[in-house]
């Protein structure tokens, strides 16, 4: 019994002294660990050991250990839940190096978020705060020219969500409201396939409802900036056949 009841003890001293060495892991083998898992892609892991260490609250890691938990999240595509990490970031660092990282990676974030046109664009439309606040408080960033070119990308995608709603409604013979849609567009003056497709649809329309004063200037319009167009030849059908 006695030898039993020694077996048992000495279990439990090894345990504990398993579990204590454990414990007694420095930040800084913490770390070593983790910044391996993530070099290796083992993002979810790291993540957990980034975790553990931003909770610290006492070591100079805790920055950098909070701003690597939420690139974690980003590698693994989980756009939502890296957005709020970088926000804990900004908010808990306000002034650290990586601020402007942070700010940087919200926006990319809402730009992975954003749906396409189709759907709702409420990310959109974040997307292009976010990156306003990135370039008008870091106009020096090297990233400046990205984040423009980010703002333009969402700003195009709300314009096919307006020409889409435009169509829908032309489809559905409600001409009053897809005119008001591709007029929108137009006077926007952006040359691309937007403008075309709305110029065309917006003529045709002036046209059936015998507004030929507005359907000639958007005919003409859309012959002088893209005269090579499938758009321009069928308009051209449709107008020879008119009194014009």
């Amino acid at each position: 019994m006695r030898k039993y009841l020694s077996l048992i003890i000495l279990i439990v001293i090894c345990l504990f002294s398993c579990s204590s060495n454990k414990t007694q892991l420095t930040t800084e083998a913490k770390l070593k660990n983790a910044d391996e898992l993530y070099a290796k892609g083992k993002y979810s892991r790291a993540a957990v050991i980034y975790e553990e260490i931003s909770f610290e609250r006492k070591s100079a890691a805790t920055a950098y250990a909070t701003m690597k938990v939420a690139d974690c999240y980003y590698n693994m595509h989980k756009f939502s839940e890296a957005r709020l990490r970088y926000e804990q970031f900004i908010s808990s660092f306000p002034d650290h190096e990586k601020v402007a990282d942070a700010y940087f990676r919200i926006g990319e974030c809402f730009f992975e978020e954003s749906l396409p046109p189709h759907y709702d664009q409420t990310e959109t439309i974040k997307c292009i705060e976010a990156f306003k606040t990135f370039i008008d408080r870091y106009p020096s960033d090297p990233r400046y020219g990205e984040a423009i070119d980010y703002i333009q990308k969402c700003q195009y995608k709300l314009l096919e969500k307006d020409y889409l709603t435009g169509y829908l409604y032309y489809k559905m013979k409600d001409y009053s409201s897809a005119l008001m849609y591709f007029d929108e567009i137009i006077e926007l003056g952006n040359i691309n396939d937007l403008e075309l497709k709305s110029l065309y649809y917006s003529a045709k329309l002036h046209l059936h409802q015998k507004n030929y004063e507005k359907a000639k200037a958007n005919y003409d319009k859309l012959l002088s900036r893209y005269p090579n167009s499938k758009e321009a030849e069928k308009l051209k059908r449709k107008f020879e056949k008119s009194v014009l």
